[in-house]
């Protein structure tokens, strides 16, 4: 079975066109939206006075993705935005690392049209994997805690085989950590997580 995920997008837009671009972004979420397998989206402008522009959506698979990508709709609203769009560079990430990015200022290496990076455009990779580790520990310690105490007085539960008793508490706490508990605990960790470390 195929993993979510996630696109980022870095764009260059023309500063004089920023109402029209704005406008034409929008546009493209609202079609993605109606998509099979959508997620969800969030796009930012890097800076008040910026040309730089940051996008983050994400589909439940590969095969969804690619449908999207693939449609008619997408054709036409890219050479909607050909007028004032100057420069684009995209990366795709599959699994749960994705939900790190971050759409102010980019998570990941910027790519060229042939999925080469450019070292000039390249933005500061994602949080640290001992970061990630703590903040997805923060999300499922509660909760698998909380799940505990509530299948305790559930008769004949802790008499189940562990192996019985882990699938079902995965089944139930996997989608709740993935679409619930992990979105909120990175939003409320933002700037933990993406804190530059300080250079001596």
């Amino acid at each position: 079975m195929s993993e979510p995920i996630t696109v980022s997008i870095r764009r260059e837009v023309d500063p004089s066109r920023i109402s029209e671009a704005t406008a034409w972004v929008q546009t493209g979420v609202n079609l993605a939206n109606k998509y099979p397998g959508f997620l969800g989206s969030g796009w930012v402008r890097a800076g008040e006075s910026s040309q730089v522009w940051h996008m983050l959506y994400r589909f439940a698979s590969e095969e969804t993705l690619d449908a999207w990508e693939r449609s008619a709709e997408r054709e036409w609203w890219l050479s909607m935005g050909e007028g004032f769009v100057r420069n684009e560079r995209s990366k795709r990430r599959t699994g749960i690392e994705g939900w790190f990015d971050d759409p102010a200022t980019g998570s990941i290496p910027a790519t060229d049209a042939t999925g080469h990076v450019d070292p000039e455009a390249s933005v500061p990779f994602a949080p640290p994997r001992w970061k990630q580790a703590v903040a997805i520990w923060l999300g499922f310690f509660p909760v698998n805690l909380a799940f505990s105490y509530l299948v305790a007085p559930v008769p004949g539960f802790g008499e189940l085989p562990i192996w019985l008793r882990v699938l079902a508490t995965t089944l139930v706490l996997t989608p709740i950590m993935t679409y619930w508990v992990l979105p909120w605990v990175t939003r409320m960790l933002h700037r933990w997580l993406h804190k530059q470390p300080s250079v001596e």
